[in-house]
């Protein structure tokens, strides 16, 4: 979708729900509020929606308030609040409805205030500084933090060694890269660092960081055992010098599990 029929129908969206009783705000998300980057053909429409009282389940279920409803091919219930919806030539829609209570349980970071009919854009900005204080407090402890993707990596390749291939690609190549991206968000300096997601660390990542980014993909299209090798090494090195009690004890023997891992066939 190009920049103009995306705009156009934020516009219809935004001109519906103006003139939907039921309706109290509408809230852009992500690429939709079109702050630091714009949309490109790959983006989708992400928004909140904020009604009043009582009705917010009916538009979860019935989404015939959303602009051209009739040509949608495919909704799901995502989670209890949330919905993704895919129209007709590959348009995906990813929305969440509240009502005024069930805000305070949402996460906002990057947003733009599209409709306000009862002077939600206040405690909209509250709500960017508790997911602000929500995600420093996950920050708070980087030694916590790398005690994580050191104890991710042990059991994925215990997992891997074993034969439970997905599982140890899941603990080395997810839980532990999540760790690690967070971790490299937080120390590394950049330009623009701005762009980073603070509720998801894969977004934007290359972007931010090209060579590390690129660095990682690369590490990702190893196996599953020497990407876990390869992770540690980009981890020590990117990470040492920030962790005062950084676990040299440990990271060894993650290491010599590693080795070990590699030198015997795996289990059927």
């Amino acid at each position: 979708m190009n920049l103009a029929r995306y705009n156009r129908f934020t516009d219809e969206l935004k001109r519906k729900l103006d003139g939907d009783p039921r309706v109290l705000g509408l809230v852009a998300l992500g690429s939709m509020a079109q702050l630091d980057y714009q949309p490109d053909e790959w983006s989708d429409h992400d928004f909140f929606v904020i009604t009043i009282q009582g009705v917010q389940e009916d538009m979860r279920q019935d989404l015939s308030w959303l602009p051209h409803a009739d040509d949608l091919v495919f909704h799901f219930r995502e989670t209890e609040h949330g919905v993704k919806a895919l129209y007709q030539g590959g348009h995906l829609l990813e929305f969440a409805v509240f009502n005024e209570d069930e805000l305070r349980m949402a996460r906002l970071n990057r947003y733009r205030v599209l409709l306000d009919k009862a002077e939600l854009t206040p405690r909209l900005a509250d709500l960017e500084l508790a997911t602000q204080d929500f995600v420093a407090h996950g920050r708070s402890d980087p030694e916590k933090r790398f005690a994580e993707f050191l104890m991710n990596i042990y059991v994925g390749v215990g997992r891997q060694a074993r034969g439970e291939l997905l599982s140890g690609r899941q603990f080395i190549k997810t839980f532990a890269l999540i760790h690690l991206l967070h971790m490299l968000a937080e120390f590394l300096p950049a330009e623009e660092d701005h762009l980073l997601d603070n509720l998801d660390p894969f977004r934007r990542f290359e972007r931010v960081y090209p060579a590390t980014g690129k660095e990682l993909n690369q590490i990702l299209d190893q196996d599953t055992l020497k990407a876990a090798e390869s992770l540690l090494l980009v981890a020590t090195l990117h990470l040492r010098p920030y962790l005062p009690n950084y676990p040299e004890t440990a990271v060894a023997e993650v290491q010599a599990f590693i080795k070990k891992a590699k030198e015997e066939p795996p289990l059927d």
